[in-house]
């Protein structure tokens, strides 16, 4: 929201200080850049859902276990790098919602990464899938809260979360059960998970760009 400066008021400021003029408009200026900042969840949404969507076909048994090393880049670049500065440009906006989530879940799919190329060989295989059960599952109590804060958002994006709560919690008792059939129905969830988080954010490209609301998400809060 830009600062309003009356004429009195800059010329009180630069009596005071010859400089106090130039800081008005300067900050005056600022604000009004900070404004016109495109919104960042449509690019965030779609780096949760593409990335999401991939990982989910293998965890469903789409395609072949074999092929999940190609997550792994798209987890770094666009689920988590360019998730995460979504996140910083929600912060921008003064959104505290939206840069919670995107900088949490870039920060999930860099930790993905990170654990798959780096440290998952040191974790002993008696006690592997403890460890990533652990992890999925502490990913679902973050999530279950955001989903509470979600219903102040819109319908969209509170499915986005109460579809991703359970799938985070299905992969995690796959993994403490070591049941093949619960991380498959949790891929399965993913994704379900990933079709509307790409609903959400085609909506959030189209209305933008068309000026109108062509996709609707529809607001929950009044």
């Amino acid at each position: 929201m830009a600062t309003n400066v009356s004429s009195d008021d800059l010329a009180v400021e630069k009596s005071r200080d010859p400089m106090a003029g130039s800081t008005a408009v300067a900050r005056e200026t600022v604000n009004a850049l900070a404004g016109s900042i495109a919104d960042p969840a449509p690019l965030g949404l779609a780096g949760f859902a593409l990335t999401t969507f991939v990982l989910s076909a293998v965890n469903a048994g789409w395609v072949h276990k074999g092929t999940e090393p190609i997550v792994l880049g798209l987890a770094l670049a666009y689920g988590g790098i360019a998730q995460l500065l979504a996140g910083m440009w929600e912060f921008k906006k003064g959104n505290t919602f939206g840069a919670t989530a995107f900088a949490s879940y870039g920060a999930f799919w860099i930790s993905f990464w990170a654990f798959v190329v780096f440290y998952a060989g040191k974790v002993p295989k008696a006690d592997a899938t403890q460890a990533v059960g652990l992890y999925l599952f502490a990913w679902g109590i973050f999530t279950a809260y955001m989903w509470i804060a979600s219903f102040k958002t819109t319908a969209a994006v509170n499915i986005v979360f109460f579809l991703l709560t359970i799938t985070f919690f299905l992969l995690a008792f796959g993994e403490w059960g070591t049941s093949s059939g619960l991380s498959k129905l949790g891929g399965y969830f993913g994704l379900a998970t990933a079709a509307v988080a790409w609903y959400t954010s085609f909506a959030g490209v189209i209305n933008s760009t068309f000026g109108k609301v062509v996709l609707p998400t529809k607001p929950l809060h009044g």
